[in-house]
């Protein structure tokens, strides 16, 4: 069962997705609200994967976890 752990607030510096590397891969204007909701899904997607791999017994994240 995956870790529970107290919500911290994400503030730019804690993004898990980087700034520059987002707008780059665009190519289009990025909204500074995007990356927040960005690095929200993100985190989503990671716990989900967490929590499959976890219910099929393994330690590991692999790409069929997403």
């Amino acid at each position: 069962m995956p870790k529970k752990t107290a919500k911290k607030k994400t503030t730019a510096a804690n993004y898990i997705i980087s700034k520059s590397r987002t707008k780059a891969a665009a190519g289009i204007n990025v909204s500074s609200e995007f990356y927040g909701a960005l690095d929200a899904a993100v985190r989503n997607m990671i716990n989900t994967a967490e929590e499959r791999a976890c219910n099929n017994g393994r330690k590991t994240l692999r790409p069929h976890d997403l």
